[in-house]
């Protein structure tokens, strides 16, 4: 039944499959063949007998179909694909090397990133980067505090290059809104924004209500942030998308500051249009999908290494 199985599915191969049951005969079966195997349910003693008897030990073992699918998906985890993935940082070399991935859709900055990154010269800088990336959109964001000296900030900005957009906080560090001055920009200016540091689903609500009739956008809810103080980020951000796109703004929502490989999942699942990771988050995306007990195994064998080249001893 099992061969037959195989046949009937074009492409199909054993060391692909599954053999799911709840009797020692079904997991043997299905490692005759070379299927990978899942015992549900208590099991009868003697099936266990049998099966230790052979040397046979199910690939997993759970309570029932519902437990199955969970440790598939959990095994199992694809790349979101739907969602675009921005490089946020400032270092050029980094900047550059990361231009040469096509997974990366469009670049992000600010003035913390830039100092971390030793960067003395602003101007120079970003007319540095904007020579090498021209095809991607790339934000840059204004640093000054009052409103005037940030909308010529920004119009300067703007005009820098056709893929620019400008980061303008939603308020200056006196807490006052902004939002005057992005639907100035947005609307009568045409300028590209990219409206940050927002936290609140008030502040996604004025901030495209700012932004309506006005030069296409993103919208920069700070998820990670919401994060760290204790809140999930994902229902909000879930309504943030659905403010987002009944305000009939042509603004698309971004999930800044992600922590780990986990938020570009959530950020996709809620339906974030972009989501900003950093270079050294970005290393790591060769672990989706990796196999949980491979990498198990290779957690035992990095202490191992690491306590041999100690030179441990009890």
């Amino acid at each position: 039944m099992l061969q037959a199985a195989l046949a009937a599915v074009p492409g199909s191969r054993p060391e692909t499959s599954w053999m799911v049951g709840d009797r020692a005969t079904d997991v043997m079966a299905g490692t005759a063949l070379g299927f990978s195997t899942a015992l549900l349910g208590s099991a009868w003693p003697a099936d266990d007998k049998v099966l230790s008897e052979r040397g046979i030990r199910p690939s997993f073992r759970g309570r029932d179909l519902q437990d199955f699918a969970a440790f598939l998906l959990a095994e199992n985890q694809a790349m979101p694909t739907s969602i675009k993935i921005f490089s946020d940082g400032a270092d050029l070399a980094s900047l550059l090397e990361m231009a040469k991935n096509p997974r990366i859709a469009g670049f992000t900055t600010n003035p913390t990133l830039m100092r971390k990154a030793g960067i003395k010269d602003y101007v120079a800088f970003a007319h540095e980067v904007l020579t090498h990336i021209k095809d991607r959109p790339i934000s840059f964001e204004v640093f000054a505090d009052e409103f005037d000296d940030m909308k010529r900030q920004a119009r300067e900005i703007a005009s820098w290059g056709s893929n620019v957009y400008v980061k303008v906080p939603i308020t200056n560090t006196r807490g006052e809104s902004s939002l005057a001055l992005v639907r100035d920009l947005s609307v009568a200016g045409g300028v590209q924004l990219n409206v940050t540091a927002l936290c609140t689903l008030e502040q996604v609500h004025l901030t495209t209500q700012a932004l309506r009739g006005g030069a296409p956008a993103v919208v920069s809810v700070f998820a990670g942030r919401i994060a760290d103080t204790g809140r999930d980020p994902v229902p909000l951000m879930k309504a943030a998308r659905a403010i987002c796109d009944a305000s009939g703004a042509a603004a698309e929502l971004l999930w800044a500051s992600p922590r780990e490989l986990l938020n570009i999942v959530q950020a996709e699942e809620a339906g974030a249009h972009i989501i900003t990771v950093a270079p050294e988050m970005l290393k790591k995306m060769s672990l989706f999908g990796k196999s949980l007990a491979e990498y198990s195994l290779d957690t035992v064998k990095m202490f191992h290494t690491d306590a041999t080249a100690a030179g441990f001893n009890i």
